[in-house]
């Protein structure tokens, strides 16, 4: 039976080729289109997620700016300085705020041998890097001992390794950083974060807060960063942040440009919604495409109809009811039937007791002439 079923099916694709390819070609084109399409989308989303993600466990970066409003007797226009008094006072008044630090940057030339590459040089604390994700690949992350000893260490981010060593060992060896010998602690890979600010970690250099004194003054930070409880908390963790350095500076805690903050939770939704978004147009297109192939199946289903056109009125004529006739045009008769409909015997079998059930008394003298 399975091979009558497919003779038949090759016998009707080598009647109409061409148009056998096309709609085949369309059918399978649609599903593949669908598929990477959607393949692509949910690609797409995973890995702007990851960079959103990679640039720092529930970190929040503050820069500090000008007031804007008088308060306290106060003028507004006055600067904002971050010093290490107020990370102690925002780490006792904002119980919302789970861990905060000082980062200080400045551009300076870090040069290996003649080799030389100027770059972001930033002095941080230990709990930075878990703050910010600075995972090493290579030796080592800086430590609360490097910090108490002001020892003269340096991680170096990828591409900035990637420049003073061309692939070559970089840990335990010696860089000069303005002309001050550090000792290579560690490196890591490349972090593939859409988010950055002065410039990005990959090519950046990392030293210890207080070993960075050595090459500028510290006592005022670039900017403080610090992390939430739990990421829910984030908009209320920046209101209580602002609110300390105010209560210490003497301004307005609804001052705004007092202080300015990036942190990811803020933005997560709108990024969610871009890539949401995205997957969805990605998707009507493969469906448009897959549409396509499905009006070509169409198209060979009403030639196949007006092909048996004879065929559907004789079994009207015979009594068939509509069922049957969908059965026979939308299925091929693919079952047990499919047999008998080849076989004449089969047919007159059918055809008798299609007719007996519609209370005629019949021979088989009679419908053998009509089959």
């Amino acid at each position: 039976m399975l091979k009558e079923i497919f003779k038949q099916a090759w016998t009707a694709l080598g009647r109409n080729p061409i148009r056998s390819f096309l709609t085949m070609s369309g059918i399978s084109w649609g599903i593949v289109a669908v598929t990477l399409l959607l393949s692509y989308g949910s690609g797409f989303r995973g890995v702007l997620m990851y960079t959103f993600e990679v640039f720092g466990k529930g970190a929040v970066i503050a820069w500090p700016g000008t007031t804007s409003e008088q308060a306290g007797g106060e003028r507004a226009g006055k600067p904002v300085r971050f010093e290490e008094e107020d990370a102690e006072w925002v780490k006792a008044q904002s119980p919302l705020v789970k861990r905060v630090t000082r980062e200080t940057v400045r551009f300076q030339g870090v040069s290996y041998g003649e080799r030389l590459s100027d770059s972001a040089v930033r002095g941080v604390f230990a709990e930075y890097g878990d703050m910010r994700n600075e995972v090493p690949t290579d030796g080592r992350w800086i430590t609360p001992e490097d910090i108490a000893e002001r020892r003269r260490v340096v991680f170096l981010g990828a591409r900035l390794r990637k420049k003073l060593f061309s692939g070559e060992p970089a840990v335990g060896e010696i860089v000069r950083i303005k002309g001050v010998p550090f000792t290579v602690i560690g490196s890591m890979d490349m972090k593939f974060s859409d988010s950055c600010y002065f410039n990005c970690d990959d090519e950046s250099a990392f030293v210890p807060y207080t070993a960075a004194n050595d090459l500028w003054d510290t006592k005022y930070a670039s900017v403080m960063v610090f992390e939430p409880v739990a990421p829910v908390f984030e908009a209320q963790a920046m209101q209580q942040f602002r609110a300390a350095i105010a209560n210490r500076q003497h301004f307005s805690p609804n001052d705004k440009r007092a202080i300015t903050m990036f942190g990811r939770e803020e933005f997560k939704p709108i990024m969610e919604g871009i890539t949401i978004g995205i997957e969805a147009l990605l998707f009507f297109i493969g469906a448009m495409t897959l549409g396509i192939g499905g009006v070509g199946v169409m198209n060979i289903m009403l030639v196949s109809v007006e092909e048996r056109v004879r065929e559907i009125g004789l079994r009207r004529a015979l009594g068939a009811r509509k069922y049957i006739l969908r059965d026979k045009v939308c299925y091929r008769d693919l079952g047990p039937d499919y047999f008998d409909r080849l076989n004449p015997e089969g047919l007159r079998r059918r055809l008798t007791k299609r007719l007996e059930g519609l209370g005629f008394k019949v021979t088989l003298e009679p419908l053998a002439q009509v089959a």
